[in-house]
């Protein structure tokens, strides 16, 4: 038993916030029904860079964040589409939407109306800057959330700074923070019987995440500057140049620093009165930097790698995101896993935690948009006849 076992989540989402949040609910155990517009899907159906699956709605996007849930149609503007919902939130604990704040009110289907009839249900709106708020009704973007929230003021050094982070760090953190928010208040629901609404921005989620560069500001007046690999907190602690590839080093404390100084053959910069100690490195970074990565030249990153690890100093080589995916501790955790599909193998990772005793990957590949439509309204009570009527008019 995972620890969401016998929980039922509507998903009213799009793209990927809202997705990876009921993507981690999924792995904690929770039976998820996507509810998506009919004939389109989720947006991310189209998504990614294999052209054909994206044709057949079955987009790398999409996939990376859906396995295990279950695909419902429903054009809730139409009366018995909304109908049909509120017959499900009626059998579920949680609803996830990310719709533009408003947009279900005006629907209808807003926690205020749903709860009235579900007073234990667990209700998350997911979106860009809020429900409330001069920004709230804004339309939200990773992108453009990066730029709002200062990631990308301290992201690259001085010459190449603002820069966007590699992959959508807003969405994710957004969906995280909202996933750990809906556990919380399920277990609240249980034990008292009333539900909770949240309201999970991912602009607050975003500089919630950001810690101490946030906290240094606040609690010191510290502007926050981009420094490209270094450590502000410590140096040396950031990436060097070896004889061969790139190798980070994060020598925080003055004991790291000097077992490092005796790794690289180099005793004699633990008493230089340059070097001395933590403070006067960190102002003399440039200085440390250069010496290190003299030293470093007479071996690989590798090399390095395992003669600091060995000495106790934390080090690590910079990898691809192929060549970390093939590391053999990632393969001997589980941490990929893929499915037969009828278009062909779909590929798959698991969330960041791991509960040993259990599977660690959902049970079933990505749904196929409409796949559980049928089976949720035979469950309902509807029969075949009221089934196809529903698809001829567009409700499905």
């Amino acid at each position: 038993m995972l620890p969401l076992q016998g929980v039922r989540v509507l998903d009213v989402t799009n793209v990927l916030a809202g997705p990876f949040c009921s993507f981690q609910l999924v792995l904690l155990g929770a039976e998820v029904i996507k509810i998506e517009q009919p004939v389109r899907g989720d947006l991310a159906r189209q998504l990614g860079v294999n052209v054909k699956a994206s044709e057949r709605l079955m987009g790398d996007s999409f996939v990376a964040v859906n396995a295990g849930k279950q695909s419902v149609t429903l054009d809730l503007k139409k009366p018995r589409g909304k109908e049909i919902f509120q017959q499900l939130v009626g059998i579920s604990d949680v609803v996830i939407e990310n719709f533009r704040p408003g947009v279900m009110k005006r629907l209808g289907l807003d926690y205020d109306a749903l709860s009235k009839a579900a007073p234990a249900l667990v209700y998350c709106a997911l979106s860009g800057f809020g429900q409330q708020g001069p920004l709230a009704l804004r339309p939200a973007y990773d992108q453009i959330i990066q730029g709002m929230s200062g990631v990308m003021s301290v992201t690259g050094d001085q010459q190449t700074a603002p820069l966007r982070t590699g992959y959508p760090v807003c969405d994710t953190l957004g969906g995280v923070t909202a996933a750990m928010a809906i556990c919380a208040a399920l277990v609240e629901a249980r034990s008292t019987g009333r539900g909770r609404m949240i309201d999970v921005s991912m602009l607050e989620s975003t500089l919630a995440c950001m810690g101490w560069v946030v906290s240094n500001y606040l609690n010191a007046g510290v502007i926050p500057i981009p420094m490209g690999n270094e450590n502000f907190t410590a140096a040396p602690s950031g990436t060097f140049q070896t004889g061969g590839g790139l190798l980070n080093i994060a020598a925080n404390e003055n004991v790291q620093y000097h077992k490092l100084c005796d790794v690289i053959g180099r005793p004699e910069l633990k008493t230089d009165p340059r070097f001395v100690d933590r403070d006067i490195r960190k102002s003399n970074r440039a200085l440390i930097n250069k010496e290190i990565t003299q030293a470093l030249q007479s071996r690989t990153a590798p090399e390095w790698d395992a003669l600091l690890t060995e000495a106790g100093v934390p080090a690590g080589c910079v990898l691809s995101v192929p060549e970390i995916l093939a590391h053999p501790h990632l393969t001997q955790r589980n941490f990929s896993g893929s499915f037969d599909t009828p278009a062909g193998p779909q590929r798959i990772t698991r969330g960041g935690f791991y509960f040993p005793e259990e599977p660690p990957l959902p049970a079933n590949p990505a749904p196929e948009l409409s796949q559980h439509t049928a089976l949720w309204l035979k469950k309902l009570g509807y029969d075949e006849n009221a089934i196809q009527e529903l698809k001829k008019a567009g409700v499905t």
